[in-house]
């Protein structure tokens, strides 16, 4: 355990003005707070606060969050109070251990509604301090270090919780270093198996390419040196987890992933960075297509520097890193390294949203969280943030707007305004005029389309991605949905009040309001159009506002629309395992609104030979015959579909009878041609329970056979292991769910024709 001289010496060697008295009136309040507890492990208690508090003086932070990390545990776990900690060390300290210990009070892997309120309070105890953040990162850390001796069941919910929480904010705010080992500790608990064969085999392509990577570190330095340029050149392997996520996201096989070796350079200055790259590109072949400029183009966390990938010794691809020193501590510690934190000055919300793009990432946040959005739709849009990367953009004038990757030209119009993406009808990318559902790129120009008149359409959802543009999608939907509601619940009450004979219109809707049991007129004619009460509900109420028995009005009973229905979701038949919602704005003729009201009676579904299974979000295409085509959201033939005269119906699993039923759905690999590679295959799937329907085996060259399967899954999680598993089988690769073509292939009937007999 660190003696106390020892932690003085570490904060005095980069910060010669710290406060010697603070630091130690801290360690010994906090060794004797602790005093006897012990840890999992066995150890004393206190070596855990003193360990975070070492974390901290690798990133060089000012005494008081040093003092902080000392204290952090002190309000949970022992009998010290806040106001104790604020007469002895100051209100800033304080302040950082209260907000640690309002963070450790909560359970981040929990129901949906409980996570998204505990999610809330994470952020805002953030938003007064960063250093709150920090601190809780590096007590993170430090547990996440010694977890192996922590229960079982307790390890994986707080690998759980660091992946999902921890590690996406520490990413966030720049801290790469440290997101990337915690996601590694939280790989290794949560996929053991997965986390042994990629760090083995990492480790034998690391002996196996130790000559290439010296061979480049020493001519790239000499190279260099020649030029006039002083660098530091390291190398070193992508880190697990890392590895994992390009396998599930490319699709193929670890030996093809190209940029597994990686070499750092850090030089002085600016210049040198770009001197670097014209020494790099004139020695070695670059890689088309692997070349960033993220000094010019920063990304949301501040990180700046150049990326690209050269071809060297034995046609060994290898990534490149260049920047300067201030860029990689930067790279490094994110926020921590900020300038701003190495002064003694309490790190305050409103100062650094200035300084730092990171932290005003978290302002954004905070700003949407206290509008009151509703619960699940605040988890997506934090999540969503959380886990993007990203491509740049640029508006016609030249403005430079930041989307994550797989954005679209709703995301764009969004970003830009919120009124730009409520009037948008269209896009033009790069001058071309392109579907809503366009994948951005970087560098493309995109000029939005407007209409003042028009409204967003509900599936927009589906097709957006970013938790801005969802979230504003949501609602002026539900804005428009009020408008509708309200215009047909004035229509229908209107004309119940006209035929049974009562003149003052405005007077008897008040009084059939307040026998109604609704606080207002508005409220009851909400209540009406939206489909809460049925017009005929009223009967007893009109009877007492009129003083007569109306068996007329009995008789002629208001029927609202189908899409008005209570909660706006039905089941299609009794024995659909879907429920469906009519979305509003749709562009269909006279032929597709009879279709759309015929709606939820009888209509024939039919389901999108790709398949889908319960856990998929989906999408129902309703032509104007009254067929709903239903499709899982990738499917490649939604974007052939956007401009089509079709209704695009929101579609759900009806859990009554998804449950315990098996789904066909089509899968598509790549498999080396040698013996025992089919054999292979459907043993892995055998081994996780799924059943193999189909099969179809098409040669694409002599050395790779194309494997499509149509499997039998009970649900996503199932069709998921399945798909992890078979990545990892040697000899296959390009694992995924098939394209509709490939479906077809593969289908026992002929979707095409299927539809035209139907």
């Amino acid at each position: 355990m660190m003696r106390q001289y020892e932690l003085v010496e570490r904060v005095l060697a980069y910060n010669p003005g710290a406060d010697e008295a603070l630091l130690n009136r801290a360690y010994v309040y906090a060794m004797k707070k602790h005093g006897t507890q012990t840890r999992d492990s066995g150890d004393l208690y206190f070596a855990h606060p003193l360990e975070v508090a070492a974390i901290l003086t690798e990133m060089k932070l000012d005494d008081a969050t040093i003092a902080g990390a000392l204290l952090h545990d002190t309000i949970e776990d022992t009998d010290a109070t806040r106001e104790e900690i604020e007469e002895l060390f100051g209100p800033q300290i304080a302040e950082v251990v209260d907000g640690v210990t309002k963070i450790e009070q909560l359970n981040l892997v929990t129901r949906e509604e409980a996570q998204a309120e505990n999610l809330r309070k994470l952020l805002l105890a953030i938003s007064q301090d960063v250093r709150v953040l920090i601190v809780k990162l590096a007590d993170r850390l430090h547990n996440m270090r010694t977890i192996e001796y922590v229960p079982e069941e307790k390890r994986r919910r707080i690998a759980q919780e660091t992946m999902d929480i921890y590690a996406p904010l520490a990413g966030r705010m720049g801290m790469q270093d440290m997101r990337s080992e915690l996601e590694d500790i939280s790989f290794g608990v949560l996929q053991p198996d997965h986390y042994a064969i990629i760090t083995s085999r990492l480790k034998h392509m690391e002996d196996e390419n130790r000559g290439a990577i010296e061979t480049i570190s020493s001519e790239l330095t000499q190279k260099l040196a020649t030029a006039g340029i002083a660098a530091q050149v390291s190398a070193r392997l992508k880190n697990p987890w890392s590895i994992f996520k390009k396998i599930e996201q490319r699709d193929i096989a670890l030996e093809q992933l190209s940029d597994i070796i990686g070499f750092r350079v850090i030089v002085e200055n600016e210049d040198d960075c770009y001197r670097t790259l014209g020494v790099v590109h004139s020695n070695w072949k670059m890689v088309p297509g692997r070349f960033k400029d993220y000094i010019s183009l920063p990304k949301y966390n501040d990180y700046r520097s150049i990326h690209t990938t050269i071809v060297g010794p034995a046609n060994q691809r290898a990534e490149l890193q260049i920047r300067t020193r201030q860029m990689h501590s930067i790279a490094e510690y994110g926020v921590a390294g900020h300038a701003l934190y190495k002064d003694n000055v309490q790190g305050s919300f409103k100062k650094l949203e200035k300084e730092n793009q990171a932290y005003n990432w978290l302002r954004q946040t905070i700003e949407h969280l206290t509008k009151g959005e509703e619960t699940d739709e605040f988890l997506e849009y934090t999540k969503l943030e959380l886990f993007q990367d990203q491509v740049f953009c640029f508006s016609p004038q030249g403005r430079l707007i930041a989307l994550p990757r797989g954005a679209t030209p709703i995301d764009f119009a969004y970003a830009v305004h919120t009124d730009i993406g409520d009037t948008c009808t269209g896009a033009k990318i790069n001058g071309v005029i392109s579907p809503l559902v366009s994948r951005l790129r970087n560098g493309d120009e995109v000029e939005i389309i407007r209409d003042s008149n028009h409204t967003p359409s509900p599936h927009w959802v589906n097709i957006a991605i970013t938790g801005k543009a969802r979230s504003a999608i949501r609602r002026a939907v539900r804005i428009e949905e009020l408008k509708r509601a309200r215009t047909l619940g004035k229509q229908v009450l209107g004309t119940l009040l006209q035929r049974e004979g009562i003149e003052d219109e405005e007077t008897g809707a008040k009084k059939l309001a307040v026998l109604a049991g609704f606080k207002s007129v508005d409220d009851l004619i909400e209540a009406i159009g939206s489909g809460q009460i049925q017009a005929e509900n009223l009967d007893e109420h009109v009877e007492k506002l009129t003083g007569k028995r109306r068996s007329m009005f009995r008789r002629k009973k208001i029927t609202l629309p189908v899409a008005q229905e209570a909660d706006g979701w039905f089941s299609l038949r009794d024995n659909s395992n879907f429920k469906f919602r009519i979305p509003g704005g749709q562009r269909l003729g006279a032929k597709g609104k009879a279709a759309l009201s015929r709606l939820g009676f009888n209509t024939p579904v039919h389901i999108s030979p790709e398949g889908v299974v319960p856990g998929d979000r989906m999408v129902g295409i309703l032509d104007t015959e009254g067929v709903l085509s239903i499709f899982p959201i990738h499917s490649d033939a939604l974007e052939s579909l956007y401009n089509k005269d079709v209704a695009w119906i929101d579609v759900l699993w009806d859990a009554r009878h998804a449950h315990n039923n098996m789904f066909n759905v089509s899968v598509s690999m790549l498999a080396a041609n040698k013996p025992g590679m089919l054999a292979n295959a459907t043993a892995t799937i055998a081994s996780c329970d799924a059943n193999i329907h189909n099969l179809v085996l098409r040669m694409i060259s002599p050395e790779f056979h194309q494997l499509i399967f149509q499997l039998e899954v009970r649900d996503l999680v199932q069709l998921t292991e399945a798909l992890s598993t078979l990545k990892y089988s040697d000899g296959l690769s390009k694992v995924r769910r098939s394209s509709i073509e490939e479906a077809r292939a593969i289908s026992r009937i002929d979707w095409q024709n299927h539809n035209e007999e139907s």
